[in-house]
């Protein structure tokens, strides 16, 4: 079986951190497509894991959390009941970033409802390690997420999207 050599492996993973395609990538670098796939999604995983393991017991004090809308294969307006079934349609990317440090305490790709903002607030209260001031938008969810997590013991604000405010 052939194997990418580390130096192949460092310039397809910089090539794709610079944000080129998978197809451009594999056209800068000689390697193929699927392989390129392959060693995205090796590292993906051992990146997820790593993630896993180690971002724990934090010592956060505000933590800005708020989620971020794409698609999987077409847009669900434009997706019929079969791709949804596969998969295709909105996706939504929650993330929880340390305001201080820019660590990204938790993410979670998944729907955009009570369910997935519970999952995702019980993952960043698992791995923060005391009292917290957590900023979101105005999305509903979070209310109710914040404190299932979190408890009424916790220091917690909304911000207003600048096309939100008024004149």
């Amino acid at each position: 079986m052939n194997r990418l050599s580390k130096e192949q492996q460092i310039r397809v993973v910089a090539a794709l951190v610079e944000g080129n395609s998978l197809r451009s990538t594999s056209r800068m670098t000689g390697v193929a497509r699927n392989t390129v796939t392959t060693l995205l999604l090796d590292l993906a995983e051992g990146c997820a894991g790593y993630h896993d393991r180690h971002v724990r017991n934090l010592k956060v004090r505000r933590l800005q959390c708020d989620e971020i809308w794409n698609f999987v294969g077409a847009k669900a307006k434009n997706t019929t009941p079969e791709k949804k079934a596969e998969g295709w349609g909105d996706t939504w990317t929650w993330t929880a970033v340390d305001a201080d440090t820019k660590l990204c305490v938790s993410y979670l790709v998944g729907g955009r409802d009570l369910g997935w903002a519970t999952e995702f607030m019980l993952d960043c209260a698992h791995r923060i390690s005391n009292r917290v001031q957590i900023t979101t938008d105005g999305h509903r969810a979070y209310m109710e997420a914040v404190e299932t997590a979190f408890g009424a013991d916790i220091d917690y604000a909304t911000r207003r999207r600048s096309s939100e405010v008024t004149q």
